[in-house]
C-alpha cells in the first residue's frame, strides 16, 4: 500500500507566498507599462506644431478683429478666414499636434516674466514719420528691408501666390526670403491680416522647407 506524502503547513505558507510575489511584481510591470510618459515630439513635429498654433492664431486674430470694427466687407472676409481656421485644424490633428492650440494660447500658458527695472537714461522721442498703428513698414522706400524679427507663417488661403498685410496696402509687393533654404518669391498684398505678413499656400509652397508651416530667419524687404 503506497502511502501520499503530504506537504507541511510551512511548505505551503513558502508557497503562497512565492506565487504572490510573482503575481504582484507582474502587476508592477503592467502598471509601470500603462502610465509611462508619452513619447515626446521630434525637433520637426514641433516646429509643425508652432506653425500651424501661429497660423491659427493669425487668422482668430483677423476674424476677432473684423468683428470689433466690421465694414462692409467684413462678412465675407470672417466666412473665408473661418474655412481657413477649419483647414488648419484639420493640419493641426493630421500632423498630431494639439487641434485648436494658437500661439496666443501658448503664450497665454507661460508665466508672466518680472518687468525689467526703468532704465535711468530718458527714451528716444518716436520718429515723426511712421504712420501710427503700422511700425513705419507702410512709409518703407523700395529695397528696405521691413518687418523685422517677424516670422512667416501661411494665411490658408488659396488662389495665385499673395500675401496680407496688417501694414502695407492692398497692391504693395514684398519680396520674403527663407533664410535656411535661401528661396525667395515676390507677391502682392491684397487683403488685411492680423500681422506684418502672411502668404497664401500657393506662396508660402514658394519658400517653405518640406513639412514646415513656420519660416523662423526671413527677410521681407519692399520692392518697387
Amino acid at each position: 500500500m503506497s502511502r501520499r506524502r503530504t506537504l507541511g503547513t510551512k511548505k505551503k505558507i513558502a508557497l503562497l507566498v512565492s506565487a504572490a510575489t510573482v503575481a504582484g511584481g507582474g502587476a508592477f510591470v503592467m502598471a509601470s507599462t500603462s502610465n509611462a510618459a508619452p513619447t515626446p515630439k521630434s525637433a520637426s513635429e514641433s516646429t509643425v506644431c508652432l506653425g500651424l498654433a501661429t497660423a491659427l492664431g493669425n487668422n482668430q486674430k483677423f476674424i476677432a478683429d473684423q468683428r470689433a470694427r466690421p465694414d462692409a466687407q467684413s462678412e465675407a472676409r470672417i466666412a473665408n478666414r473661418e474655412a481657413v481656421v477649419a483647414e488648419i485644424k484639420r493640419k493641426q490633428e493630421a500632423s498630431g499636434c494639439v487641434v485648436g492650440e494658437s500661439a496666443q494660447d501658448s503664450q497665454a500658458a507661460q508665466p508672466a516674466q518680472p518687468s525689467a527695472p526703468a532704465a535711468s537714461a530718458p527714451a528716444a522721442p518716436p520718429a515723426a514719420s511712421a504712420p501710427a498703428g503700422n511700425g513705419g513698414g507702410g512709409g518703407a522706400a523700395a529695397g528696405q528691408q521691413v518687418c523685422n524679427g517677424s516670422t512667416v507663417t501661411l494665411s490658408g488661403e488659396g488662389g495665385a501666390p499673395a500675401a496680407s498685410s496688417n501694414q502695407f496696402p492692398a497692391g504693395t509687393k514684398l519680396k520674403v526670403t527663407n533664410l535656411d533654404n535661401n528661396k525667395s518669391t515676390t507677391v502682392e498684398v491684397t487683403s488685411v491680416s492680423g500681422s506684418c505678413v502672411l502668404l497664401n499656400n500657393a506662396a508660402f509652397e514658394q519658400v517653405r522647407e518640406p513639412g514646415k508651416f513656420l519660416i523662423r530667419r526671413a527677410v521681407i524687404q519692399k520692392v518697387g
